[in-house]
């Protein structure tokens, strides 16, 4: 896979192949997309293979019909990555003491957006994706995550929207003159392109320990609080493994050929 592994406590990388659609790319009107389960990795780890698959998805350029990568993983240690926007190191609220005793590790990271927490039981996928193939760019490749989130969300019974104020995926709130806005976030993103290939992502909240986001301000949206799956269905929770097969299914359906990929059906 790429460097940096550690041996010994990352779960050895997977190339998934959930459903039928994994032989798409045979056909020359697919797309093919290689889904990679990363297991639990350090999150400075993730990003040097992030940044491998994303160099490899710019030299096959004009020669391949790939879009490129999924990468799945959840981040062990824990995490708090802070973007290089101005003032989101403002947003960490724990000092280094209160950091340690929770085994919260702190990352700068080049992504968008502002500050995050990254740890077990929430399901991170990075994208590796060539935007100029889904014929996309910045703001619009924002929304089509979002409604990967929503998908994915809504396959178990969560009812996810858009707030035309915030990035991500959010439950509850309130409509308004045809729009919802807030009130928990459930799928945070922020992503990083160059020469329009994407990466870093989306983080889904299943069995995350919520108690970590009072480190921070979430986003660096003061007032707007985070939930999680557990915390919206309880007992009826899904597994990790469940969500990880609906959003590979969520992204294949709609870049490879629509159709082919069985619905996941979760009672």
């Amino acid at each position: 896979m790429g460097r940096g592994l550690a041996a010994g406590r990352v779960s050895s990388p997977i190339r998934m192949s959930l459903s039928p659609a994994s032989s798409a790319g045979d056909s020359p009107e697919c797309q093919s997309l290689v889904v990679t389960d990363l297991g639990c990795l350090s999150y400075r780890e993730a990003v040097e293979i992030q940044r491998e698959r994303q160099a490899e998805v710019i030299a096959a350029r004009g020669s391949s019909r790939s879009l490129g990568h999924l990468l799945l993983v959840e981040h062990d240690p824990p995490v708090i990555t802070v973007s290089r926007r101005a003032g989101a190191g403002d947003h960490l609220l724990a000092d280094a003491s209160r950091l340690e005793a929770a085994g919260v590790t702190v990352e700068e990271t080049d992504r968008g957006g502002d500050i995050t927490y990254h740890g077990p039981g929430q399901l991170v996928a990075y994208p590796i994706l060539d935007l100029n193939l889904l014929e996309l760019r910045l703001h619009g490749y924002l929304r089509w995550l979002e409604q990967r989130a929503i998908d994915t969300l809504g396959d178990f019974g969560i009812v996810a929207h858009r707030d035309p104020a915030a990035t991500g995926a959010w439950v509850g709130g309130e409509e308004h003159e045809g729009s919802r806005s807030g009130n928990r976030k459930i799928c945070a993103i922020g992503v990083r392109v160059l020469r329009w290939v994407s990466m870093h992502g989306m983080a889904i909240n299943i069995r995350t320990n919520l108690s970590h986001f009072d480190f921070i301000v979430p986003c660096g949206l003061a007032g707007r609080p985070v939930t999680s799956m557990h915390s919206e269905l309880g007992d009826k929770c899904p597994s990790m493994s469940d969500v990880k097969e609906s959003l590979v299914n969520r992204f294949r359906e709609v870049i490879e050929c629509p159709g082919r990929v069985p619905r996941a059906h979760h009672s």
